[in-house]
């Protein structure tokens, strides 16, 4: 029964948790628009977002019914299947935004900004993309970003993936036992977890809190208003990527599992193993 209660609390708890490492916006004042600016920040991300299978399959097991069981099942292969390709898409934007040459053209104040943070940090893929419209990821990694795009949708449930809870087919699945508060902590967790994507798709391949329109859009703040638009740029990107996500929702019909778990599987991660091979030759070219 305990695992019954826990399963929404579980589920939704590592899509906030996310946030904390995410840079939403450049300075405020003396201060950082990130909670945690951890060296290691992609990978405290998807660690953490690893965690959020956990609830989904604990929901699917107490609740002592068949559908919720299958739609746990499922949930949990494909979560799995999908964290696998999109940890390998990003692979290819840390091995440019890890490249040293680039900081040595940096201005002093992003010099500042940067002081002290690792290779993997995700203000340094910030700063990577700052230099122009064409310097942002979206462009120099358009497989990386595809695939990265179209696992979040995989990752949080969205159709078309949205097979673990497929109504033709188990009702609801694994949160078709729920109801009232428990059962929107779920959905809670599902819309949380839309947010947090379509950050970090902003902050890996879109530019994140920067504009290519000229210094007072591209370098870190340096009075507060500068500093609430650059937090304003982040959150207008974001609203870009949550309407494409309901757009997607209304357009397009569901996969078949099979179909689902070849994707992931026999395309996406192929794909993205020979992008890595690709910008690999491609940096050692240019060296």
């Amino acid at each position: 029964r305990i695992y019954y209660w826990m399963a929404p609390a579980v589920s939704m708890t590592p899509s906030f948790i996310v946030f904390a490492v995410i840079p939403f916006g450049s300075m405020l004042g003396m201060q950082k628009m990130v909670i945690a600016d951890l060296n290691v920040g992609i990978l405290f991300t998807f660690g953490i977002v690893s965690l959020g299978v956990y609830g989904i399959v604990l929901a699917g097991y107490s609740a002592n019914s068949k559908y919720p069981f299958l739609g746990g099942i499922r949930s949990s292969a494909q979560m799995i299947s999908y964290e696998i390709a999109m940890g390998m898409s990003v692979v290819p934007v840390f091995m440019l935004a890890a490249d040293p040459v680039w900081r040595d053209g940096l201005t002093s104040d992003w010099k500042s900004y940067l002081e002290g943070t690792g290779l993997l940090n995700l203000s340094s893929v910030v700063a990577y993309q700052s230099d122009s419209l064409f310097s942002w990821l979206i462009f120099k990694q358009p497989i990386a970003f595809w695939i990265f795009l179209i696992s979040i949708f995989a990752e949080t449930n969205r159709l078309p993936f949205d097979l673990p809870e497929s109504e033709t087919e188990l009702v609801s699945g694994y949160n078709t036992e729920y109801s009232s508060m428990r059962f929107a902590l779920f959905f809670m967790g599902e819309y949380a977890a839309m947010i947090a994507g379509s950050a970090l798709m902003v902050v890996l391949f879109c530019g994140g809190w920067t504009l290519p329109f000229g210094e007072y859009f591209n370098t870190p703040a340096q009075g507060l208003v500068q500093g609430i638009i650059h937090i304003l740029v982040f959150i207008g990107k974001i609203a870009v990527f949550l309407g494409l996500m309901i757009w997607v929702r209304w357009m397009l019909p569901r996969f078949r599992y099979d179909q689902l778990m070849n994707i992931g599987w026999k395309r996406f991660l192929p794909v993205s193993l020979v992008n890595i091979i690709l910008t690999a030759i491609v940096l050692w070219a240019a060296a």
